[in-house]
Parts: structure tokens; sequence; C-alpha cells
């Protein structure tokens, strides 16, 4: 007989004794009533085999006092794997009457039953066999398939109504054990089998429609969920599409705006061009005119400075003249002090202008011979400034010179002055009037001068301009020609390249045509040799006389031996030579077949 699993039968018995528990506890809730108590006995005896079931196969843990058991461990798991259990245990965890775990886990049976998910809470539990393993071992109901077909049973159970008070009842001291006379047949229940078989069809029938029920609610939840979602989206795409039309009305607006902007910009930059082209002539015409107007304002300068000097000579005349009326003058020679004391700085200013314009002119004329070639049309202008100033400096001298002679007259005057104060009252008003009318001329002159410097600085600005494009110029020249010099070099490398070349392929055209004649000789060599091939060497005491001229072999005729035929032959009758590659020098070659000969010592000579 074969022997049986132990705990196999353990699983099966539990198993059975599971199936009747339930089963009788429907059949009596069915005939007693749907809601039950905790003092029912059918109910009591359900929760004793169901611990049973979930103590088989417990690991035992160590404690400081003792070693425990209980089955709150994988009961307390459900909460992490189910979130609908966390009522439960945080409820069972507030109790206060309990202080043993086995207690809150009797509690979180009851509690699970008046939920009715107590299959649902042990069919996760189920699932998660890795975790169930920390608890149980690997023979336990739990962990075997009678737990799954425990967890079905259980399912049945959601027809009954349980309505426990788990707050006041001791949990903790009730003794687990199993009254099997609840479940054995009488003569009662063999005559109630039919009713209990329509009794089971209606409960299945139940079960099936509340399963439907299930189903459907779970279908009609995802439903509304998908058509709110649906909603959603679609408030959101209508909402979308009203904005894309609102943007697309706006870019169409902002196009039409931008074509508008653009044409008036168009507009504007033409009529921009037009004007723009007619203030360039404009400014061009008034160029050319000013530049005529400075030439006159030149020849206006010189007539006045003549004029000038005329003038200058007349008063000088008329003071030689009139030296002896000096008292009458003393008022209008303090004046003529003052003015002539204001006219000295202003000379002396101009001097310093000369000075500066005859620098400038010194370093134009120096820049202008660097780049006659290019300039010579301003050197044409710069020589006309340069004689207007020099007529300017020679006018400014012959002024000096004739102040200097006013300055004496006034000298030699000062001792007559006294006599002529009364006389020359009036003409030292004229005087005056003349001085402010040369000061005004002055004043002309010197605005001149101002003009005349500005000309002269656009003059310097335009040659820096093109000393720099010279200098760029002359930088590229210089850049050109050393390119041309690196070519210059290029192309001779690339001739002697050329000629090494060609030397080495005229090398090489020979080498091929010497190779190849060696080939043709080494093949009548290699035919010669085939046909001679059996023939026997002559021995040397039989070979005294060469075969060709059959003189006698001596030290100054030398013996040379066929490697094919055999025959011998003096160094003077074997004059072929051939040219091998592979020997420095060439090499003694047989009349008859060709083949190489080797030089063999005489008979004759020792």
């Amino acid at each position: 007989l074969a022997v049986k699993d132990p705990t196999a039968v353990e699983r099966a018995n539990l198993l059975n004794m599971a199936k009747l528990s339930i089963k009788g506890l429907i059949e009596s809730a069915l005939s007693f009533g749907r809601t039950l108590d905790s003092d029912y006995p059918p109910l009591q005896q359900f929760f004793v085999v169901m611990e049973h079931c979930l103590k088989h196969g417990l690991k035992v843990r160590k404690s400081f006092l003792s070693y425990n058991k209980t089955i709150w461990g994988p009961l307390e798991l459900v909460e992490k794997l189910y979130p609908e259990a966390e009522e439960i245990a945080a409820s069972v965890r507030d109790l206060p009457g309990l202080k043993t775990p086995l207690g809150r886990a009797r509690a979180w049976l009851r509690l699970a039953l008046m939920q009715k998910k107590m299959a649902d809470y042990l069919r996760c539990l189920i699932i998660q066999r890795d975790l169930l393993s920390e608890f149980y071992e690997y023979h336990a109901l739990m962990m075997e398939e009678e737990g799954a077909v425990i967890v079905g049973l259980l399912v049945g159970l959601n027809v009954i109504d349980a309505n426990l008070c788990v707050k006041g009842e001791d949990l903790d001291s009730q003794v687990g054990v199993i009254d099997f006379s609840m479940y054995l047949k009488s003569d009662d229940d063999i005559g109630g089998k039919e009713r209990n078989v329509q009794i089971a069809a209606i409960l299945d029938q139940k079960n099936y429609v509340e399963e439907l029920n299930r189903q459907l609610n779970s279908t009609v939840s995802s439903l509304h969920a998908r058509v709110d979602s649906l909603e959603k989206s679609n408030t959101k795409l209508i909402e979308e599409l009203a904005i894309a039309k609102n943007n697309i009305i706006k870019l169409q607006e902002e196009n039409h705006q931008l074509r508008s902007e653009n044409t008036l910009i168009l507009m504007k930059t033409q009529h921009h061009l037009e004007a723009t082209k007619v203030d360039v002539e404009a400014e061009l015409q008034t160029y050319k005119h000013s530049r005529q107007g400075l030439d006159e304002m030149y020849n206006e300068a010189r007539r006045q400075l003549r004029e000038e000097s005329q003038l200058r000579q007349d008063m000088e005349n008329e003071l030689v003249v009139q030296v002896s009326m000096k008292h009458e003058i003393e008022l209008a020679m303090k004046l003529l002090e003052k003015d002539i004391h204001e006219k000295q700085d202003t000379l002396i200013g101009l001097r310093q202008q000369l000075d500066e314009v005859k620098a400038i002119n010194m370093e134009m004329y120096q820049k202008l011979q660097v780049s006659e070639d290019a300039m010579k049309e301003k050197n044409e202008i710069i020589g006309r400034l340069e004689d207007k100033t020099n007529q300017i400096n020679a006018s400014m001298k012959q002024l000096e010179q004739r102040l200097q002679q006013a300055e004496k007259a006034q000298m030699e005057a000062e001792a007559e002055d006294e006599k002529l104060k009364q006389e020359y009252v009036n003409k030292s008003e004229s005087l005056q009037k003349e001085f402010s009318q040369k000061e005004k001329q002055l004043l002309q002159l010197e605005t001149d001068l101002k003009i005349e410097k500005e000309w002269r600085q656009t003059l310097e600005d335009d040659l820096q301009k093109e000393k720099e494009t010279v200098s760029h110029l002359r930088i590229e020249t210089q850049e050109i020609i050393n390119l041309k010099k690196e070519f210059l070099k290029l192309q001779e490398k690339n001739k002697q390249l050329k000629r090494i070349c060609q030397d080495q392929e005229a090398a090489l055209q020979e080498l091929a045509s010497k190779l190849s004649e060696s080939k043709l000789k080494i093949e009548d060599i290699k035919e010669a040799n085939k046909a001679l091939q059996g023939q026997v060497w002559l021995k040397d005491k039989e070979a005294t006389h060469c075969k060709l001229c059959e003189k006698e072999f001596s030290l100054s005729k030398r013996k040379h031996h066929c490697r094919n035929c055999g025959e011998i032959f003096c160094n003077a009758c074997s004059d072929n030579e051939l040219p091998l590659p592979s020997s420095p020098k060439p090499v003694r070659v047989c009349d008859s077949c060709h083949a190489i000969l080797i030089q063999r010592c005489s008979s004759n000579v020792p």
C-alpha cells in the first residue's frame, strides 16, 4: 500500500470540514433567517474551522518569552494588498478589549464576513504566494490548491447577512474546538434532500444574479467614467477649435496688416530713395558752387590785401607830411595805440595760424611726394594754396614793416604832437572809421582762413584714406609676388620630379627589355637542357683538349664544363655571357645548349 502524505491528509480533512461548515451555515441560515447573530452555533463553528484552516502550516516565530504562532500576521498583509481592508484593520487595532494577536484575527474574520468581502481579501493573499511564504510552510493549506477551493466556497457566504457584536465579546480566551455532531446525518436530513437541492439551486441563481449585478455595476461605472472623460475631451477640443479659429482669424488680420505695411514701407523707401537722390544731386551742386565761391573769396582777399597795402602807404605818407601836427592827434594816437596792440595780438594769432598752415603744407607736401602718380590734380590744388599762403606771408611781412615804421614815426611825433592836436581831431575820427573798416576786413579774412583750414582738413582726410588704400594695395601686391615666387618654386620642383619620373621610366623599360631577353635565353636553355638530358659528363682525365679549338688545356686555357650536355670548353671559346638579375657578374653560357658553364681545374694543373 502506498503511504499517504500526512500534510495532504490534513489539507483534505480541513477542506472537507470547510465544505461541511459552509454548507451547513448556508442551509441553516436559509431555514432560520437571513440575518445571523454571534451566538448562532453554525456561525461559531464556521469561524473555528476557518481558524484551523489559516493555522495549518503556519511558521513558528520566536519571541522573548515563548514561541508565537498566530494568524494575525498574514491577515495584516491584506491592507497593503487591498486598500479597502484598511478600515477593518484600523477598527480591529482600535478595539479596547483585544489584547492578543489571535483575538485581533478573530475580530478581523467577523468584520470581513459582515462586509461580505472575506473571499476577496483571502483571494488577494493567495495570489501573493511570495509574501505568504514568509508566514507559511510550503505544504500549508493556503499555499496549495485547497486554499483556492476554500476561497471559492466563501463566495457563497455573500447570501448571508451577519449582525455580529465584536466590541463586547471575549475573543482572546475562546477555545477553538470543532463540534462534529452538527455534521452527522439523520433521518430528517435524508428526507429533506430534495428541499436542499431546490434551495441550493435558488442560492446558485441568486449568486449568479449578484455576480452579474456586480459586473454590470463595474461596467456601468467604467462607462460613466469613459463618458465623463469623452465629454471633457470633447469640451477641450471644442475650446481648442474656437481658440484655433480665433488664432487663424487673428493671423489672417495680421497677414493683411503686414502686407499693407509692406506696401507702405515699399512706397516710403521708394520716396526716400528719390529724395536721397535729389539731395545727393543738390549736395553735389552745392559742393561745386562752394568750390567756385572759395575761389572767388580768395580773389577778393587778394584784392582787399592790395587795397589795404595801398591804404597803408597813403597813411604813412600822410603821417610823414603831418609830423608837425602831433599835438592835435595825441588823443587819436592813444586810441591808435590801443587798436595797434589789439591788432598786434590778432597778427600774432595770424602768424601762429600761418605757422600751422606752413607745417600742414610741409606735411602735405611730403605726403604728396609719396603718392605723386595718383594725386596729380591734388598736387596742383596744393601748389595753388601754397602760392596763396606765400602771398599772404609776404603781405603780412609788409604789414609788419609798416607797423615798425609807424612805431618809429610815433616816437618821433611824440615831441611835436602837442602842436598838432587841435588841427587833426577831425582827421583822427576819419582814421578811426577807416580802422573800424579794416577790423571788419580782418574779421572777414579770419573767416576765410577758417574755411581754408576746414578745406585743408578735408583734403588731409582724403589723402589719409588714399594712403590706406595704397598700403592695402601694396600688401596685396607683396602677397601676390610671394605667391608667384612659391608658384615658380613649385613649377621647378614639378619639372624636376617629371625628369626623375622619365629617367625611372626609361630605366624600367631597359630593365624590362633585358629581363625579357634573359627570360628568352633561359627558356632556350631549358629547352636545350630537356633535349640533352641523359648525356654523361666526360671525365677530367679523358678531356685533355677543347672541343671547339682542339687545343690542350693549360693555366691560360682553363676548363669550363656544361651542366646539361657535359661538354668541356676553354675560357677562350666560351665567351658567351648572360646577365642574370640574381648575380652581380655575367655568367658564361655553353655554345651548343646555352646552359651555364662551371669552371673546373684541368687534369694537367695541380
